[in-house]
């Protein structure tokens, strides 16, 4: 990375090197423009890749191995007690985020990008004033500068873990309060469930994961709720008080207010765009109620050469997403008909089993009063899960009814991250049912799922019985 001060011109700078920003950087350097990303972090591949998705993944691969190794039993084969090295298990993570940060180090040297480390904000609306390193003056620029946890309120005021120092692994506490249900809280809960944990999760919502149908997080939950001490939902944490390297912890739960005391405090409660201290009060750029920026399908802000993407731009804070309007802006600078008008943007949740889903949900299509076909098939008809032993989890897809165009697909199981992309691609093509029964699957998968699923939609189910006519 360059430092020091300067003062230079471009033809596109990026403010952020995240899986927004480099990916814009690459594809825009392929396409012959000049480059430059400023970047405050020492690193490029953002919050996704140092401190999120990659190190998360890790750890809940080696929390699977170990379900996996004690689940054995049952298929007759012992492994003996696992053991679990704290420092080996946190180098291997680091050892991946290493690895992959320079890999797209290497991407970025190789196209000749320019990358400038420090703090920009906008000076006027052609000009970057970087903290330290001078000024960049560009023709267009792109805000990829993600999001960050959200602040904790006062009663938060002690040293709790936020995910990301969770993820470093400080200790295997013997006890822990998780307090968020949403998808990073379940992950990580279910990372030191794994590790030896005693887990409590507080919720504030009457269910976990508000954002995915209730009938696929009621069997994920069914399955790991004996891997917490507790789950309390319709919950909220009133009070955390820190005394002699424990936390007292006021909760209330149906109208009942009770202390208890852990060892240590995750708080996970949602991410905020960084949107702020970016100098857009010397542009025209206004932001929303949320602290977004309004973009068009060309992700141009109200100043036309600026561009913004990824967890500042409206949508779901999700790295694919960020990645695939990287690519837009890059094609709409360098003058290629391009616009994020995708149908669907796929969500994962990796706990175990995992859940997925993308377009049209139905707990979206009864709220907008929509009509829809749904197909649902269980897991526990298909020779590919009965063989692997997990049996739990089901695919189910929504279509329209007359057409039988693929609207949504959910579901839940094992894999079920790598399962969605079909469903994704069905949905972004305008695929029927009919066109997913035809596709011939491989015989003994978990794909052949997706399209039991589409079968049980059109009527049409071969390897569970049809439903009964309503009389």
């Amino acid at each position: 990375m360059v430092m020091g001060q300067l003062n230079q011109e471009t033809e596109l700078a990026i403010i952020g090197g995240g899986p927004g920003g480099y990916v814009a950087a690459l594809r825009a350097a392929d396409l012959g423009l000049e480059v430059v990303v400023i970047e405050e972090r020492e690193k490029l591949g953002g919050v996704c890749l140092t401190e999120g998705c990659i190190p998360s993944k890790t750890l809940i691969n080696a929390v699977d191995l170990i379900a996996s190794a004690r689940e054995a039993d049952q298929m007759g084969l012992s492994f003996g007690e696992v053991e679990i090295d704290r420092e080996k298990l946190l180098g291997w993570s680091q050892k991946v985020v290493q690895t992959l940060t320079g890999g797209v180090n290497s991407l970025v040297k190789k196209r000749g990008i320019e990358v400038i480390q420090g703090r920009a904000r906008f000076a006027d609306s052609h000009t970057l004033a970087i903290e330290g390193a001078g000024t960049v003056q560009f023709k267009h620029a792109v805000i990829a500068t993600g999001s960050r946890i959200n602040e904790l309120p006062p009663a938060y005021e002690q040293p709790v873990w936020s995910s990301a120092e969770a993820l470093q692994l400080p200790e295997i506490p013997d006890t822990l309060l998780v307090v968020g249900g949403g998808y990073i809280g379940l992950e990580m809960g279910l990372v030191y469930a794994g590790l030896g944990t005693q887990v409590t999760m507080v919720e504030f919502n009457p269910r976990l994961l508000t954002g995915a149908d209730s009938d696929l997080v009621e069997i994920m939950v069914n399955r790991v709720s004996d891997r917490f001490a507790q789950i309390l939902t319709g919950s909220k944490v009133t009070g955390v008080e820190y005394a002699d390297d424990r936390f007292t912890v006021t909760i209330e739960n149906e109208g009942e207010t009770e202390s208890r005391s852990f060892d240590r405090v995750l708080v996970a409660i949602g991410r905020r765009p960084n949107t702020d201290d970016l100098g857009l009060e010397n542009t025209a750029i206004e932001l929303d109620e949320h602290g977004l920026i309004p973009v068009t399908e060309e992700m141009r802000t109200v100043e036309e050469h600026i561009f913004a993407i990824g967890d500042v731009a409206p949508g779901p804070m999700l790295a694919h997403k960020a990645s695939r309007e990287g690519k837009v802006v890059a094609e709409v600078i360098a003058g290629e008909p391009a616009a994020f008008d995708n149908r669907a943007i796929p969500a994962v949740v990796f706990t175990d089993p995992e859940i997925a889903w993308a377009g049209l949900t139905e707990s979206e299509a009864e709220e907008k009063g929509l009509e829809y076909t749904v197909g649902r098939f269980p897991l526990r008809a298909l020779g590919r899960a009965r063989t692997m032993g997990r049996v739990e989890g089901m695919v189910k897809i929504l279509a329209e009814p007359d057409s039988g165009t693929v609207l949504g697909v959910g579901m839940v199981g094992p894999h079920a991250s790598e399962l969605i992309a079909e469903g994704t691609l069905a949905i972004e093509m305008g695929a029927t049912l009919e066109d997913l029964m035809v596709t011939i699957h491989p015989h003994p998968t978990l794909s052949e799922a997706v399209m039991e699923a589409a079968e049980v939609a059109a009527g049409q189910p071969i390897h569970i019985p049809p439903a009964r006519p309503k009389e």
